[in-house]
C-alpha cells in the first residue's frame, strides 16, 4: 500500500468546483483515481440493520414482521425464517451464541412433533399443542419488551432534561430559635414525665401476708384447750398493728373458713357485736 494511500480523507458532500468529484483528499489536495495498490477486504465493513438480544427477540420479531397470530403460530414458516437469518450469521463469519442453536434445534423438534400424532391430554381430552410452551415463553417476553419501553418512554435524566446545579453563595447564616408557647411547654413537660415512668423501677416483693396462713393460725388459735367450744368476738381476732392489708387478710381467711364451715358466726341481734367459734 502506497504511502499517500495511508493519509485518505473522505471527501464533503456538496463541495462546489472541481473538489466535488474527488473521491479523497490526500494532505489538502483531492483524489480523483484510487491507487493501484490499495487493498480493501471484503469483511472490512459491514453494516447490520437489525440487532437482536437473543432467540427470542428474534422470533417476536419474525412474527411482527409476517403480522402472524402468536396465538396460532406457522411453524414451518417461522422456522425458514429463523434459519434463514442464522444462515445469514454464519455467511457474515459471526459467532453464534448457544442459545440462538438451542432454539433452531428446539424449533426443529417443534415441526417434526407437529408432523406426528399428537399424544391427547387426559385433562382436557384433546390433543396436545407441542407450540404451546413456545407461545407462552414469546408472550412472556413481549410484555416484557412492552413494558421496557414503556419505561424508556418516561423522562431520563442526563437524556431528556439536566438537573440545574447553582452553586451556593457565601453568606453567614441566621439561626432564629424557633417561638414557643406555653401550651408547646407544657406539652414538652407532659412527654418527660411520660418518658420518666416507662423507665421507673419496680420491685417485685413476696407476700408479707397470705390468707392460707392466716386460716391456719386462726383454726390454731380457736382450738386451742383454752378457748375451744367458746365463741370469741369477731374484733379480738383482728390485729390492727398489721394496718389495713392485715385486717383484709384476717377477713378473708374468716370468709373462707365460714364457706368451708371450719368457723360458725353468732349475732344475737341486728348490729350487735358478732362472735365467732370453731366448728
Amino acid at each position: 500500500m502506497s504511502q499517500e494511500s495511508g493519509a485518505l480523507a473522505l471527501a464533503a458532500p456538496g463541495v462546489a468546483g472541481p473538489e466535488q468529484a474527488a473521491l479523497a483528499f490526500v494532505r489538502g489536495a483531492p483524489l480523483n483515481v484510487l491507487p493501484k495498490d490499495l487493498y480493501i477486504p471484503p469483511d472490512a465493513l459491514e453494516v447490520f440493520l437489525e440487532s437482536f438480544a437473543g432467540p427470542l427477540d428474534l422470533l417476536l420479531y419474525l412474527i411482527k414482521r409476517s403480522e402472524m397470530d402468536i396465538l396460532d403460530i406457522p411453524i414451518a414458516e417461522v422456522t425458514r425464517q429463523y434459519m434463514a437469518y442464522v444462515d445469514l450469521m454464519r455467511a457474515t463469519r459471526l459467532e453464534l451464541a448457544a442459545e440462538y442453536l438451542l432454539m433452531a434445534a428446539h424449533l426443529a423438534e417443534i415441526k417434526s412433533r407437529m408432523l406426528l400424532p399428537r399424544p391427547v391430554n387426559p385433562e382436557s381430552a384433546e390433543p396436545e399443542d407441542p407450540r404451546a410452551e413456545l407461545v407462552r415463553r414469546l408472550q412472556v417476553y413481549a410484555q416484557f419488551q412492552a413494558a421496557a419501553a414503556r419505561l424508556d418512554e418516561l423522562p431520563q435524566a442526563g437524556r431528556d432534561f439536566w438537573p440545574a446545579v447553582l452553586p451556593p453563595e457565601d453568606r453567614p447564616m441566621l439561626l432564629r430559635p424557633p417561638a414557643a408557647t406555653l401550651q408547646d411547654l407544657l406539652a414538652a413537660l407532659g412527654g418527660l414525665r411520660h418518658r420518666a415512668e416507662l423507665y421507673a423501677e419496680h420491685q417485685v416483693r413476696t407476700e408479707l401476708l397470705s390468707v392460707r396462713a392466716r386460716m391456719v393460725d386462726l383454726l390454731d388459735w380457736l382450738n386451742e384447750p383454752a378457748r375451744a367450744g367458746r365463741f370469741w368476738p369477731f374484733a379480738q381476732l383482728l390485729r390492727p398493728a398489721e394496718g389495713a392489708l392485715g385486717l383484709v387478710v384476717t377477713l378473708m381467711a374468716m370468709l373462707e373458713l365460714g364457706r368451708a364451715q371450719d368457723l360458725q358466726f353468732q349475732q344475737e341481734q341486728p348490729f350487735a357485736p358478732i362472735h365467732v367459734r370453731a366448728a
